[in-house]
């Protein structure tokens, strides 16, 4: 595990100083998170660091868990990108989004949209934010993005889009307070994915491993849509029959496609 937490802490520190923040806090380790199993933080750091290396996720995005034995609480990396996370970035929160224990480490502006969804959906075990530029396309027209095949079945329950100027005016696009977030939240209702107008994504799920599926087949399936359409002619797209059917699988197969991204990113941990 010492491995594991030191990998990139020489990029974390050379990321630091370009974004102005000073190598001491760039270096600093997190304090215990009691109750919290090791393998839960390499999830967040897997699943932070395989959906920038696919390009889902840039220097922004993030990936969050409730903490998994006070349901209160809710676990994310301090302000980093994502290729960046290690183990030690990752800090505790409540659900208004205040660090249990920051000591001087930044937080993302748009921690609201996980401690508002986590609020509103007690299912909810792990939130992800993308600026999928997949999804954009389908959160600035009319055309809903839809199940193409069965890896994103669980699209087949229908995709809604939020839209922040609705309620809120022209703002800076940032889910940067908890009415941004709790709005977002009602949006999303009980549904898997919600789309961002002009922003993004963001994709639930009952475990790390399930939020970043989601968080990847949704990018691949706007993708794919998009070509479908260009062909001209009627889509056939999976129907919500078929995507409550086909999503079943999803989670018997979770743990195969996970090995194999858990290699692509952290080869070391694989052996």
């Amino acid at each position: 595990m010492a491995t594991f937490r030191g990998i990139l802490t020489g990029a974390a520190v050379a990321f630091a100083l370009l974004s102005g923040a000073s190598p001491i806090s760039a270096q600093m380790p997190s304090a215990s998170l009691p109750g919290v199993d090791p393998a839960l933080l390499e999830d967040i750091v897997i699943g932070s660091r395989v959906l920038a290396d696919f390009g889902v996720l840039d220097g922004f995005g993030h990936v969050s868990a409730r903490h998994p034995t006070n349901p209160n609480h809710f676990l994310m990396a301090r302000s980093l990108a994502p290729a960046l996370v290690t183990a030690d970035d990752i800090m505790e929160f409540d659900l208004d989004g205040n660090a249990v224990d920051a000591r001087g480490r930044s937080v993302f502006l748009e921690r609201f949209i996980h401690s508002e969804i986590y609020k509103a959906r007690p299912d909810v075990m792990s939130v992800v934010h993308t600026h999928s530029a997949g999804v954009i396309p389908f959160s600035v027209t009319k055309v809903p993005l839809k199940a193409m095949f069965h890896n994103p079945s669980f699209l087949a329950v229908g995709v809604p889009v939020w839209d922040i100027r609705k309620d809120f005016g022209e703002t800076s696009m940032l889910v940067s307070d908890a009415a941004l977030g709790k709005s977002l939240a009602e949006t999303l209702g009980d549904k898997p994915v919600v789309l961002m107008r002009g922003h993004g994504d963001v994709t639930v799920g009952p475990s790390v491993k399930m939020a970043v599926f989601r968080a990847y087949y949704t990018d691949v399936n706007a993708k794919l849509q998009a070509q479908a359409m260009a062909l001209g002619g009627e889509v056939n797209y999976l129907t919500p029959g078929e995507g409550v059917k086909a999503d079943k699988t999803n989670f018997i197969v979770i743990d195969r496609i996970w090995g194999v991204w858990k290699m692509r990113v952290l080869p070391t941990l694989s052996k």
